[in-house]
């Protein structure tokens, strides 16, 4: 229930925020009681979303997203994303609606104008990483990891395989076996110097996969495409994900 929950949330993720961010709106352009009854409801929503973000958390599915437009093999989501940005919202709206209702009433404090500009910039900040599902993906140059201060980019010639860890492992974090550190390119603030996020997805499978690609640089041409994904899963060794269909997402 939990894996078809997320699934269903990383495929959806625009519709589901753009709905929030809908609500928020006609909340904020609704006079009066109905307004009232806008807030309840969106804090409502906003403690239900941040509950199953709770839950979805701990879920690290085996599969990547195909997407032949980049062309890439992409981490879901994640699902926890989407669900905590919803969680912002409630909380979002009820700062600039009490924002705009002591402007009308002349009455707005500094710290009041201050404290209200960083939440809305926090919760635009939430969506933006929500809205475009920021993780690991696999080009035919490399490995990039993305997040929405930086990016780290790893050409497959700077690389090891990596060390696959145990399934009892559930650290957030697979270092990367870097050779060539001077090939390594570093955007923003990249939140890892040599490691990449596995709190999204099974720590196992995405060492494999890399290191599949190091060993097999006559397959990496390939990557993005749904035949070559097919054609990994059947070559990846151990394991339950190389006899399972791995839950492949629909290409986006």
């Amino acid at each position: 229930m939990i894996d078809k929950l997320s699934a269903a949330t990383v495929r959806h993720r625009h519709v589901v925020l753009a709905l929030g961010l809908l609500l928020v709106g006609v909340n904020a352009a609704t006079p009066g009681s109905a307004s009232i009854v806008g807030q309840r409801l969106l804090i409502l929503i906003s403690l239900a979303a941040l509950i199953l973000a709770i839950v979805i958390m701990g879920a690290r599915p085996a599969y990547l997203v195909v997407r032949p437009q980049v062309p890439a093999f992409a981490t879901p989501g994640p699902a926890w994303t989407v669900l905590f940005a919803l969680g912002y919202l409630g909380p979002a709206s009820t700062r600039v609606d009490a924002l705009a209702r002591s402007a009308r009433q002349g009455t707005p404090s500094t710290f009041d104008v201050v404290l209200d500009v960083l939440w809305v910039g926090l919760t635009a900040l939430v969506v933006a990483w929500a809205w475009r599902g920021h993780g690991v993906r696999l080009h035919p140059s490399g490995v990039r990891q993305t997040w929405p201060l930086g990016s780290l980019t790893v050409p497959w010639e700077a690389l090891l395989a990596p060390q696959i860890p145990p399934p009892a492992d559930r650290r957030p974090w697979l270092p990367m076996r870097i050779t060539e550190p001077r090939l390594v390119r570093r955007r923003g603030i990249p939140r890892s110097r040599g490691a990449l996020r596995t709190d999204i997805v099974d720590a196992g499978f995405l060492a494999a996969v890399i290191g599949h690609y190091v060993a097999h640089p006559e397959h990496r041409a390939a990557i993005g495409s749904q035949a070559e994904y097919e054609r990994l899963r059947a070559a990846l060794p151990g394991r339950e994900w190389a006899t399972t269909g791995g839950g492949i997402l629909p290409r986006r």
